[in-house]
């Protein structure tokens, strides 16, 4: 541990000098066991941590963040991976450990979003973890310990320049009080300190009042992912992950829209034509990833589609919209987390589309009554947690 962690640059190359320290002048929680962390590697680092501590202490389960420009690309905890999982994640060929399988998970809800991610651990990083992280494309991790052969497998990366962070999993701030400086002017505020309880999801205000303990536990991660995630922020939860996430839209339908999309592709990807693809020898997986996004597009230019030579072994025929939207009706269970509620039913009627069962928001809005009229329509259950989990 050190008192001071000297960066590169702060958020841009421009902004220098740069550096980390406690305002008490003790000494830092972290240690920089490899590499060589940015601003924003610790701002993603400190941020996910957070979050995958919360879930491990919520739900009693390994926890794994992948996290990107200060939101979350992917979280999970970990559930066991059906076969089809393993491949549509690139992990068949592995075996997993429980940590392991919680950032597979992770990784594999939004791979384009997660290419060049910082991951986040609730548990000591082992091997089969270590190996995982070491084939993807990734700029560092945090975690409260390490293996020591894990911990080498991971300096290899990168040419040895793989940022490791480890973190006292004991440390708590010492204040309450938060504080951060804007454009010379301070901003102080009480620290976000509060903690998912079973009496959140007690309001059940539709007439469909069902919760199993899948939903419990899916509304638990819904809510402690969009406490770390960057408003507005909605995201869609399926069987212990993140499979879509909707972060720093101005506008709620819009967060739906998005992570609805990227839930929908979640599943497509899982499509038996997918899992075929005749992918030739030897195509790294972030090319497999950007191949299967245009192979699902409705939109892909003839230049796109021209380059799937080098690609695939033959040119695949791509679904037809019939297919997908068959497919897609196969989408069922899903839990709906929002930071704070919805004011018009679209979100609601955009949320159907993808299977969404289960709907967690704060509540409030003038047109509650419309909201609810519209999750009974399609026989979701909905609850009003009462919190608001707004996060800039």
């Amino acid at each position: 541990m050190s008192k001071v962690i000297v960066l590169r640059y702060g958020t841009n190359p421009q902004q220098a000098p740069a550096r980390v320290f406690m305002k008490d002048d003790s000494e830092l929680p972290i240690s920089i066991l490899n590499g060589s962390p940015g601003y924003i590697n610790l701002l993603d680092a400190l941020n996910s941590w957070q979050l995958v501590r919360e879930l491990k202490a919520a739900l009693d389960l390994p926890a794994a963040a992948s996290f990107k420009h200060v939101s979350p690309a992917g979280v999970a905890v970990a559930t066991p991976l059906s076969e089809t999982l393993k491949k549509a994640y690139f992990v068949d060929d592995l075996e997993l450990s429980p940590l392991a399988t919680a950032y597979a998970r992770a990784r594999g809800s939004d791979r384009l979003c997660s290419f060049g991610d910082f991951v986040a651990l609730s548990d000591t990083v082992d091997v089969p973890t270590a190996k995982l992280i070491a084939r993807e494309v990734s700029d560092g991790i945090i975690a409260p310990a390490y293996e020591s052969a894990a911990l080498e497998i991971l300096k290899a990366k990168k040419q040895g320049k793989y940022a490791v962070v480890q973190i006292d999993p004991t440390y708590e701030p010492a204040s309450v009080q938060e504080m951060r400086d804007v454009f010379g002017i301070r901003f102080e505020q009480r620290r976000h300190d509060r903690l998912v309880t079973p009496a959140d999801f007690t309001n059940i205000v539709t007439a469909k009042k069902d919760l199993p303990p899948s939903a419990i536990r899916d509304l638990t991660l819904a809510w402690i992912t969009i406490k770390y995630t960057q408003s507005n922020s909605v995201c869609f939860i399926s069987d212990g992950q993140a499979i879509g996430v909707g972060a720093g839209q101005q506008s709620r339908i819009h967060c739906v829209r998005l992570a609805g999309q990227k839930a929908d592709l979640w599943w497509l990807r899982q499509h038996p034509t997918v899992l075929d693809l005749p992918f030739k020898p030897g195509i790294k997986r972030p090319d497999r990833d950007n191949a299967i996004d245009q192979f699902l597009r409705d939109d892909v230019t003839p230049n796109e589609k021209s380059a799937w030579t080098e690609i695939f072994a033959h040119t695949p025929r791509q679904l037809t919209l019939d297919e997908k939207q068959q497919w897609l009706s196969k989408l069922d269970s899903v839990t709906l987390g929002s930071d704070a509620f919805f004011p018009f039913r679209d979100s609601i009627d955009r949320a159907a589309a993808s299977g969404v069962r289960y709907v967690l928001e704060p509540g409030g809005s003038a047109r509650d009554d419309t909201v609810v009229q519209a999750a009974n329509e399609y026989g979701m259950t909905m609850i009003f947690s009462g919190v608001r989990l707004f996060h800039h």
